[in-house]
């Protein structure tokens, strides 16, 4: 589960003189790489052993040289991959089925024993990865034959499948240790090449693929940490595509060029602000709410996120089979806000009722968003005071609770409703977990603990629907919104297919024309 903290749009003037200001700094040919599709990155994958990376280039770039035993459906639910099917005999046992044929790209037959491999090096320590912790209930696992592999639970855990899916855990040979992290090797349509931190990542279309073979020949990940360099590269064509790395301004900019295209569709990255329940004045529910009320999200979609967002009402997208919207909406309401402060006690002084101050980064897109919050509070008596640090120490106080409110956004993490229990149950106190507001409700914890066990997901939703109604009025998090997935490209790929998670996945079926 990775967060990144909220990024908001930059002046469209800025981009337009960096344009004009920045070209003797590319380092990239103006002419397009014949037979290529070069994708511009933001960072170097950390590791591309599927067991360790989790940061999201290494399993965006993993999910397309490995196979998952599992796959992931248009509404986020679980469908076959690597495994054609599987049965469910008792909650605490699984067993899969695999597909026939199956290579990896050293030639190498794919069976039940890979299977089990990469998961007991995890579960038996022989790789050391944060990743085991996702497996903690699983006893152990057999391979009967070379195409079934049975794994067998400590308790039920309705969460397996979706961990076993795209992304989350991409099989490794028998036999394998930490030197797949220097040359992966996989059974997907895409084979490693070559690496260069820093620089760039290079895969090749697998000849031998056992599904339905990549059209591109070779896709090369060119690492561009500065977005006016990114834009750049797409606007000479020495870069093809580009998602979710430019903000906002910089898209309407790069969609005026003739050479360049924008595809957009709704996304499953969700932006929100938390609060620390600790703290003496937000403890209080109604000083919660009045801040939801005092905020007017809906403005700073249409003129921040240029329109590029829709707005949330629970942690997980529209697009889950779990996610349930009928829940108290906090719809921009001052005067609700000042009646909820008087209850609370909170009369107003020189137009002031209490100070509260939020935690950012450095980053200026995210200051300029707080600012419209400091106005937009201001208006009810709240005097919302800014505190910007670097990353890694506004990262740290987060996660130690040291903040009173923060911003930051969930990717990936909140496409599966695990994420309730990880985020809001008393016992993911840190450590344990992300419950860094420390959040508390004994009722919610019964809840998430019966959906966990629950293996019928038409007997799982009303539970998730319970415990998206009571966040929704006990208000841990301030739902913000979702993020578009918005993807540049250069007028010579095309079939490029956007999924809701904005991964990789739109490489195996682009193709470019020469």
């Amino acid at each position: 589960m990775h967060e990144f903290r909220v990024r908001v749009a930059r002046r469209t003037f800025a981009i337009t003189l960096c344009l004009a200001g920045v070209v003797p700094f590319l380092s990239c040919s103006n002419k397009p790489e014949p037979n290529t599709l070069v994708m511009v990155i933001e960072s170097s994958p950390t590791n591309l052993d599927p067991r360790v990376g989790i940061d999201a280039p290494s399993e965006r770039i993993d999910n397309l040289i490995f196979d998952d035993l599992l796959s992931r459906g248009d509404n986020l639910n679980v469908a076959p991959g690597l495994a054609e099917r599987w049965e469910i005999p008792d909650p605490r046992t699984y067993v899969f089925h695999l597909h026939h044929g199956v290579r990896f790209h050293d030639g190498r037959a794919l069976t039940s024993r890979d299977v089990k491999w990469t998961f007991d090096s995890l579960l038996q320590g022989k790789i050391r990865s944060t990743k085991a912790t996702v497996y903690k209930y699983v006893d152990h696992i057999d391979a009967t034959d070379d195409f079934t592999v049975i794994f067998h639970m400590k308790e039920q855990d309705a969460t397996l499948l979706w961990n076993l899916s795209d992304g989350a855990m991409g099989i490794v040979p028998s036999g394998t240790g930490s030197e797949m992290s220097q040359h992966p090797i996989g059974s997907g349509p895409f084979k490693f090449v070559s690496a260069e931190t820093d620089r760039e990542v290079t895969l090749a279309r697998s000849e031998e693929y056992w599904g339905e073979k990549a059209r591109l020949a070779r896709v090369r990940f060119a690492v561009v940490p500065d977005e006016t360099t990114e834009a750049l590269e797409l606007r000479k064509g020495s870069g093809d595509v580009a998602i979710n790395s430019l903000t906002p301004d910089t898209v309407m900019t790069l969609a005026r060029e003739p050479a360049l295209a924008v595809e957009r569709s709704p996304g499953t990255r969700f932006a929100y602000l938390g609060f620390n329940l600790r703290d003496p004045i937000l403890k209080d529910v109604r000083v919660r709410q009045a801040i939801a009320y005092g905020l007017d999200r809906r403005p700073m979609i249409e003129y921040l996120w240029r329109g590029q967002a829709e707005l949330a009402r629970s942690v997980l997208p529209t697009q889950s089979w779990a996610y349930d919207g009928d829940v108290p909406a906090y719809e921009h309401d001052p005067a609700k806000a000042n009646q909820l402060l008087d209850a609370a006690g909170y009369s107003m002084v020189n137009g002031v009722r209490f100070h509260i101050t939020m935690k950012t980064s450095t980053d200026a897109n995210t200051r300029l968003m707080v600012a419209v919050m400091q106005q937009q509070l201001r208006e009810v008596g709240i005097a919302l005071d800014v505190r910007s640090f670097e990353s890694a120490t506004f990262f740290n106080d987060v996660v130690h609770g040291a903040f009173q409110m923060y911003g930051l956004r969930w990717i990936g993490g909140n496409e599966d409703p695990d994420i309730f229990e990880y985020a809001f149950h008393s016992a993911k106190f840190p450590p344990n977990g992300a419950n860094r507001g420390f959040y508390s409700n004994p009722k919610l914890d019964a809840l998430i603990d019966e959906a966990r066990r629950e293996i019928d997901p038409n007997k799982r939703k009303p539970l998730y629907a319970d415990v998206q109604r009571i966040l929704a009025n006990d208000l841990p998090y301030i739902d913000l919104w979702y993020l578009d997935n918005v993807l540049v490209h250069t007028r010579r790929v095309r079939n490029l297919n956007l999924n809701p998670a904005g991964n990789y996945d739109f490489l195996r079926t682009a193709e470019l024309v020469e």
